[in-house]
């Protein structure tokens, strides 16, 4: 496993980095907790230090699983990675709609970043993870009724008394991030980027990189499309967001599979699984610093955390850039 450090910090990621969404169950139809537990321990054992959750994920649920998963462990020895903001608990803030749990009861989420509840939010995260500290706490989105300068502000205060190390943003664009900057240092902007999802790399990667700001790119694998494993006709269980997505109609998935045929021969060339090659790719962009892969399960986790180890030869970057352009524009 290779690690880099990110933005203008001593932190060091995993630059395959556990993430744990669907280890919470919420809008991936469930979840195994055991199972989950294994995942996470089976990609420690991997190299995979990086382990980043938040308390949306199964309301609670994800961060009471990752602190399962590193009890008793050395706490130095793991880089943990949560958000706040998004709140299930309250009717303030930037309303974002009706959702479910994991026991099928009906929650309404909201955004909301003020700082009497980024603060709220900190000490609660501390005691579902069974930590006194997190290594990187990010505002999940943008909380349209609260001043980002508002929220950073709280943001400074808990890194002031030792709760967090770092702050970093999601989902956040340039003028937002620079805000944000303004009044707490950020180290990194966690956002979704893959093969079919590459919008980020008009603007907000070159400013990224010009101020030294991590990326941290979520959905490498589009949410299971670019492992190949996909098929026209895929069923999705009750409450996976993915039946609803057209990255995932019928379309979508034969025009993946068709591209991924096409570079069946590189990853064949280094021993390695089309969701290796694809998280080797990714890693491997301009301004990309980590990897955030899912996993259900040890095996999973395993093949993800091997492809830190993945070194592709520029021409073969190259050779798979040149087919996404011609088969995926």
């Amino acid at each position: 496993m290779k690690y880099r450090k990110i933005g203008k910090s001593d932190l060091q990621l995993s630059i395959i980095t556990f993430g744990a969404w669907a280890a919470g169950g919420w809008m991936w139809g469930s979840t195994d907790r055991n199972e989950a537990i294994k995942a996470i321990q089976a990609g420690l054992e991997e190299g995979m230090t990086s382990i980043d959750t938040a308390p949306i994920y199964g309301q609670g649920t994800s961060e009471e699983i990752v602190g399962e998963a590193i009890k008793g462990l050395s706490r130095d020895k793991i880089q943990i990675l949560t958000k706040f903001g998004m709140r299930w608990d309250t009717d303030q803030g930037d309303l974002v709609g009706p959702s479910k749990n994991n026991q099928g009861q009906d929650i309404t989420i909201y955004k909301y970043a003020a700082k009497d509840s980024v603060i709220y939010e900190c000490e609660q995260s501390l005691k579902r993870l069974g930590t006194d500290y997190i290594d990187l706490y990010q505002i999940h989105w943008n909380d349209k009724t609260t001043a980002i300068e508002e929220t950073f502000e709280a943001v400074a205060r808990l890194i002031e008394q030792g709760k967090i190390r770092y702050a970093g943003v999601c989902n956040y664009d340039k003028e937002q991030i620079a805000r944000a900057a303004s009044v707490c240092p950020v180290i990194s902007n966690q956002i979704p980027y893959s093969m079919v999802n590459r919008g980020i790399e008009k603007e907000t990667v070159p400013y990224c990189i010009a101020n030294d700001i991590g990326i941290l790119a979520y959905s490498p694998m589009e949410r299971g499309l670019l492992t190949g494993k996909m098929k026209p006709g895929q069923q999705f269980g009750a409450g996976d967001h993915r039946a609803n997505l057209p990255s995932f109609t019928d379309d979508s998935i034969a025009r993946t599979n068709a591209f991924l045929k096409t570079i069946e021969p590189i990853a064949d060339k280094y021993d390695v699984t089309l969701g290796q090659l694809v998280l080797g790719w990714t890693v491997a962009q301009p301004g990309i610093t980590i990897a955030l892969a899912g996993a259900r399960n040890a095996s999973q986790t395993i093949s993800n955390a091997r492809a830190g180890d993945l070194e592709i030869e520029q021409q073969d970057i190259d050779t798979i850039t040149k087919e996404l352009h011609t088969m995926l524009p």
